[in-house]
């Protein structure tokens, strides 16, 4: 299986995905525990959760889990949240703080996933923010997420359902997070928060550079938005969905004829 599916368009918008690949190689399935096989940590179902919500939009999803790899991490495994708990390039633990492997993972091994798999992912998505931002002359990356609304282990309480990160104002122009926000808050019975629990990933880190017209905004939303329950077996919800899928797409219409007053001089 290829690491990286990409699908392009020629809207200024690109979609990030790289949370809800389920295919993990036969030997680094070998080494998973039986809590480590049940994959609890995928954002599930969230391709199918936009898929068509724009049209022309380019996407760029990760296949393999993030088990194997994590490519909303950093190379280096820096942390995203010093002092806090998380989960890092290969983590030794669930979201739960369970392991989740019989054999850890050593730095060669770790090395060899991120060459294989990491690195892919991130040459798919930065080869299209240059294609795109190329077309347009500037390039949203809307990075699609999910995770489970209560997880004592990562943060108190119940989260949002809508948690819009843009690394505390610096990964994209305000005009996005505002649309974007405004967009949640008139979402009837949804509540939303900017800049909470999650201000966005790696990926939004390192690629939102407003200056240079690429702008990056991350959308991690409440499992309990889109499926039935938040445990195995994880089925989507279609009526859940059906409600939630025209917020989501009038967010991205929007954001796309945001995009051209965007566009940086050249």
């Amino acid at each position: 299986m290829m690491p990286v599916e990409v699908s392009q368009g020629d809207s200024p918008i690109v979609l990030g995905l790289p949370h809800t690949g389920t295919h993990v190689p036969p030997d680094i399935w070998a080494l998973l525990n039986d809590r480590g096989r049940e994959l609890a940590d995928t954002d599930w179902h969230i391709h199918r959760l936009y898929d068509r919500l724009l049209p022309g939009a380019t996407t760029v999803r990760a296949t393999s889990h993030r088990y194997v790899v994590d490519a909303n991490r950093a190379p280096g495994d820096e942390s995203l949240y010093p002092g806090q708990n998380t989960t890092g390039l290969v983590s030794d633990t669930d979201f739960d703080g369970n392991l989740i492997w019989t054999q850890a993972p050593t730095p060669g091994e770790i090395a060899i996933r991120t060459a294989e798999f990491h690195a892919p992912y991130h040459a798919a998505l930065s080869a299209e923010l240059d294609r795109v931002r190329a077309l347009h002359g500037t390039v949203i990356l809307w990075d699609c997420h999910s995770i489970r609304s209560r997880i004592s282990f990562l943060f108190e309480g119940r989260l949002p359902d809508f948690n819009i990160g843009t690394n505390s104002g610096t990964s994209c122009d305000p005009r996005i997070a505002q649309v974007t926000c405004e967009a949640c808050q008139r979402a009837l019975g949804y509540t939303s928060v900017l800049n909470g629990r999650f201000k966005g990933g790696w990926t939004t880190r390192h690629y939102g550079n407003p200056a240079k017209g690429v702008h990056a905004i991350q959308m991690e939303l409440a499992q309990s938005t889109h499926l039935k329950t938040e445990y195995a077996p994880f089925a989507y919800d279609e009526t859940k969905a059906t409600r939630l899928r025209p917020i989501l797409s009038a967010i991205l219409h929007d954001l796309a004829a945001l995009a051209p007053s965007l566009k940086v001089p050249s």
